[in-house]
């Protein structure tokens, strides 16, 4: 059995960012009420995003739904971003990435994670990470508003930086 080379290996997941809020802690004048803003609503987006955890490297895409259509366009888009390379891409088991209508370009070969695993997703801690700094305790007006912070924050990370958000011990040997 002849074994695959690839030029990188990346994990894959996706994560929802909309205007539904929610609550954090404050601090305030002890007796004092405190007055918030809040904004209910359930409009969202969601973040496509592979990473080589070891070095940082992520290919994200703002797509607005998680389903097999999405799933292409991200593949598709993946796929271009590593032209004559053959890429290990590691991801959880949902629905749609699994779907026979899923497209996986040649150059991109698929490993799912064990069911109920999100621990050995490194792209977990990018998540936790960009909602702790973009999400808590702010209120934002419109999506596009969210979509624009988000984007804004992501353009801040630097690979080493996402490199650290992401290591997993299990990684490094």
């Amino acid at each position: 059995m002849k074994k695959e080379k690839y030029a990188d290996v990346l994990f894959f997941d996706e994560a929802r960012f909309g205007t539904h809020t929610k609550l954090g802690y404050g601090w305030f004048k002890k007796g004092s009420r405190a007055i918030t803003k809040i904004k209910i609503g359930y409009k969202s987006f969601y973040l496509y995003s592979a990473i080589s955890a070891c070095i940082g490297e992520n290919v994200t895409l703002i797509l607005p739904r998680v389903n097999t259509d999405c799933m292409n366009v991200y593949l598709k888009y993946l796929s271009e971003q590593y032209v004559g390379q053959k890429i290990a891409l590691i991801m959880d088991g949902a629905g749609w990435h699994k779907s026979k209508g899923l497209e996986v370009p040649e150059n991109i070969r698929i490993f799912l994670l064990p069911p109920y695993s999100p621990e050995l997703n490194p792209v977990e801690q990018l998540w936790l990470h960009v909602k702790q700094n973009v999400l808590y305790n702010r209120l934002f007006e419109t999506l596009e508003q969210l979509e624009e912070k988000v984007i804004d924050f992501l353009r801040t990370l630097q690979d080493h930086t996402v490199a650290q958000i992401c290591a997993n011990n299990y990684l490094d040997g």
